[in-house]
């Protein structure tokens, strides 16, 4: 739109004229308006022009200096660029590299390749575009309104500078400047893009000549490194080839060891095997003897020499190789050097010979000789890693040979052998038939009885072994074992010698054997004790009739020792069905029956009952259960009272002994006294039971009342019983005036003068005895007075007739023992008083004393404290 203004005074022109000014100015506009379009379309075309230049250079095969002069050149048809530089940041070490730098003014440039700190140009326009990451343009008066802080000039002083910076993924590349410095003004915002614009592709341009330059590099250090990588294959591939011929040649050479050829054939395979490795057209063996004097040539191929006898150890090459125990590469230099040191004499081998290797063949003490290759052409010549290959292949050879050596020394040894032991064989029959014969006797011996030339134990063991088997196999084929054993034997032995005795033995034997037949078997165990095996027993009755015939065959008297003497036998029986134990089990049944047999009278024989296994449980057990009772304290006393008739009021107390069993509860003595003596378990009872007694019952023995305690034989006949009664008491604090020890007639009447001195010593000390169940045993009303006691009991036996109707006899015993009592100073107990009517009697009777259900059961200690 344009605007017609006119001043005023001036009078408006016509409206013709108006209409026509108006036309023309249009048209000027619309001319101006094509010009702007068609400068701008040029602009936009250099600018393409100039970015497809700028591609094209990217890729371009031209120098750097080159392309970047045509970058130059580029930017200067787009604006002013005669001051032109394109400078790189590096992040890494914060710093400038000028890759182009073009300024008429500043002389100053700095090298293409040199590195620039930005400490160095701090607070410049180049420092201020890189840190500001933003384009700058204009005076520097304008420059200093656009930086942050400072600005310091580095270089010429420009009237107009535009500087951009190349940004990628949000990092400064580098910058692109250009500056004026004979007209200020000359660089437009626009000017500004544009410069911006071709900044970015310059980059672009940049970054692929680097791409590419970098590839090329990288092209080049990989081509460089698989034509190194190839030349290291190619030897790696050489060195395994070679390898693998010297690994086959390795297994020949060793496979030759236990190979069957002549030394020619095998000598032969070796130098094919040496050949395959390297040249050997002429190769020899050379061995050195045994003594180190000779040196001999099993093995030669030689092209010239004909010579190849053994010789005496010399001055050669192959003795030099023997001394030196070295690998030896010589050639004519080498010779002349070793000949003129005195290592060797005469000639270089022969006169053809251009190389000559020589390697030791090691053997235990030392070299065994030498294998030896020699080059009589040029280009077959040998160097150091020839050598190297020979020696290791020597060490095979040596070792072969060793081998083939010691088969050698080992086959002629084999066939020595076999001649000694052809010999040696015969020489060991008859030493074989002379020990057989030797060893029938010893097993002989050792299985059967020097005394009676019967089968022993361990015979016996081994046919019963057998037997069970047998039974296993066939579970009808059952088989009896009979147990014998000679009546009182040893009061023969005792009293008419051993020799006696054996001389019974012997006729023993004899007619036991005449007893029983083929297959069974009598043996002697030990002393007087034979067993019979019976191999087939249908029923039981068939082993009774076999011990019916041994006890008749002992009816009549054995003649020995000038004595015709009287034996009977005693027969355990076992018939075994079942293969559930061993010998021992069955050895067991049979001595079980035994006991049984001379328990009931001897001279006599019992069958083996299950019931007697299970008794003989039954006891064993007993007797564990006393040793664990006796471990944890299990026994306890009870304590029946002792009164007085006339008021009833109590004197003393008996102390009981009781099994406080943790399963069965408590037990009277009556279940388990038997095992306890017989087992010898009695004493520690007793002893544990005296202690714990005296503790419980200290308040109960006081004002005048006294407690007793039941002693057995075995414990009262001990040496030293009554001073270690003594001694409990004070380790208990019971006061022994206290206390009265119950004994047995049977105790009494053992060894009376020994009870009379213990007695009289127990009151010495304060304790007093009782004699407990007077009536019941060997004595007589006649003996009690030689004894020192203070109190009788009469048994039970005498007070329970009292009841009765019949009372006569009891009561005529009973007052002749309190007459005695009565008579001797003595306290009378009567035991076992039950009903009212047998003390009504005692009492009338003049017993003073009672003990029993009727006056109070057995109980502990603390029952009766509270009465």
């Amino acid at each position: 739109m344009a605007a017609l203004v006119c001043p005023d005074g001036f009078q408006a022109p016509p409206a013709g004229v108006l209409a026509v000014v108006g036309a023309r100015m249009g048209e000027l506009l619309a001319t101006r308006s094509l010009l702007d379009s068609v400068a701008q379309s040029e602009q936009a075309e250099r600018l393409q022009r100039a970015l497809y230049t700028i591609a094209d250079l990217a890729g371009s095969d031209l120098e750097m200096s080159e392309m970047l002069r045509d970058l130059h050149r580029i930017v200067s048809e787009l604006m002013y660029a005669e001051n032109f530089y394109i400078a790189l940041y590096d992040d890494h070490d914060d710093s400038l590299r000028f890759l182009y730098f073009v300024d008429l003014v500043d002389q100053e440039a700095p090298d293409q390749d040199e590195v620039i700190p930005l400490s160095r140009i701090e607070r410049g326009l180049s420092w201020h575009l890189v840190r500001g990451r933003k384009p700058l343009m204009g005076t520097l008066q304008e420059l200093t309104t656009q930086v942050d802080g400072h600005l310091h000039l580095h270089g010429a002083d420009s009237l107009d500078w535009l500087g951009v910076p190349m940004i990628r993924e949000g990092e400064v590349r580098g910058i692109v400047v250009v500056q004026s410095y004979d007209q200020a003004g000359r660089y437009t915002q626009a000017e500004m893009s544009l410069l911006a614009f071709v900044a970015d592709h310059i980059l672009t341009a940049l970054e692929r000549r680097h791409g590419r330059e970098r590839l090329e590099r990288r092209v080049m250090e990989r081509t460089a490194e698989l034509a190194l990588a190839n030349q290291d294959m190619r030897r790696e591939v050489t060195e395994r080839e070679r390898g693998e011929r010297l690994q086959a040649a390795l297994y020949r050479i060793a496979e030759l060891a236990s190979n069957e050829e002549t030394s020619a054939g095998f000598y032969g395979e070796v130098h094919a095997s040496v050949g395959d490795l390297i040249s050997a057209k002429n190769f020899y063996i050379a061995l050195l003897s045994d003594d180190g004097a000779t040196v001999s040539f099993p093995y030669v191929v030689d092209e010239h020499e004909r010579d190849w006898g053994s010789r005496s150890f010399g001055r050669g090459l192959t003795e030099y190789v023997l001394r030196t125990n070295q690998p030896q590469l010589v050639d004519a230099a080498r010779a002349e050097q070793l000949m003129a040191s005195g290592e060797i004499e005469g000639s270089f081998v022969g006169a053809p010979t251009l190389v000559w290797l020589g390697v030791p063949l090691p053997g235990p003490e030392g070299p065994m000789g030498v294998v030896v290759v020699q080059s009589y052409q040029a280009g077959d010549d040998y160097d150091q890693r020839d050598a190297e290959l020979l020696t290791f292949v020597s060490r095979q050879i040596a070792s072969t040979l060793l081998r083939r050596r010691s088969n050698q020394l080992l086959h002629d040894a084999y066939a020595d052998l076999e001649r000694r032991v052809e010999v040696r064989t015969a020489e060991l029959r008859e030493q074989i038939a002379v020990r057989e014969e030797i060893e029938a006797r010893l097993q002989h011996q050792v299985m059967h009885d020097s005394l009676t030339n019967l089968p022993n134990r361990a015979y016996l063991r081994d046919r019963l072994e057998r037997a069970i088997a047998k039974l296993r196999r066939a579970g009808n084929r059952r088989f009896g074992l009979l147990y014998v054993d000679i009546d009182r034997f040893k009061l023969i032995n005792d009293s008419l010698g051993h020799g006696v005795g054996d001389a019974v033995l012997k006729e023993a034997s004899q007619r036991l054997a005449s007893c029983v037949r083929e297959p069974d078997l009598v043996a002697r165990l030990a002393g007087d004790e034979f067993c019979i095996l019976l191999e087939e027993v249908q029923l039981p009755e068939t082993a009774s009739k076999v011990a019916q015939r041994i006890i008749k065959a002992f009816d009549s008297p054995l003649s020995a020792g000038g004595r015709n003497l009287k034996v009977s036998a005693s027969i355990g029986i076992t018939v075994v069905e079942k293969a559930e134990g061993g010998a021992d089990a069955v050895l067991h049944e049979a001595d079980q029956a035994l006991y049984r047999a001379k328990e009931r009278g001897r001279n006599r024989f019992e069958l083996f009952d299950p019931v007697m296994q299970s008794n003989a449980m039954t006891v064993l057990n007993l007797e564990q259960g006393l040793r664990e009772a006796l471990a944890g304290e299990q026994f306890v006393p009870h304590f029946q009272p002792l009164v007085r008739l006339d008021d009833g009021g109590i004197v003393g107390y008996e102390a009981l002994l009781r099994w406080d069993h943790p399963e069965r509860g408590l037990l009277a003595p009556g279940e388990f006294l038997q095992v306890a003596e017989e087992s010898g378990l009695i004493e520690p009872i007793d002893w544990q039971m005296f202690a714990l007694a005296m503790k419980c019952s200290k308040d109960l023995a006081v004002d005048g009342r006294f407690v007793t305690l039941n002693v057995s034989p075995r414990l009262f006949q001990r040496p030293g019983f009554d001073t270690r009664m003594l001694a409990l008491t004070k380790e208990a604090g019971f006061d022994p005036a206290s206390l009265r020890l119950e004994v047995t007639e049977g105790m009494l009447l053992g060894d009376p003068d020994a009870m009379v001195a213990v007695l009289l010593r127990l009151r010495e000390s304060k304790i007093e005895a009782a004699l407990d169940d007077f009536g019941t045993g060997y004595s007589s009303l006649g003996h009690v007075h030689r004894f020192p006691l203070k109190m009788i009991k009469i048994d039970r036996s005498f007070i329970t007739p009292l009841a009765g109707d019949d009372s006569r006899r009891s009561c005529a015993v009973v007052e002749a023992i309190l007459a005695l009592g009565h008579a001797l100073g003595v306290d009378i107990v009567a035991e076992g008083v039950e009903t009212q009517e047998q003390r009504d009697k005692l009492a009338a009777m003049g017993c003073v004393y009672a003990q029993g259900y009727l006056f109070g059961r057995p109980q502990p200690a603390h029952a009766w404290a509270r009465q």
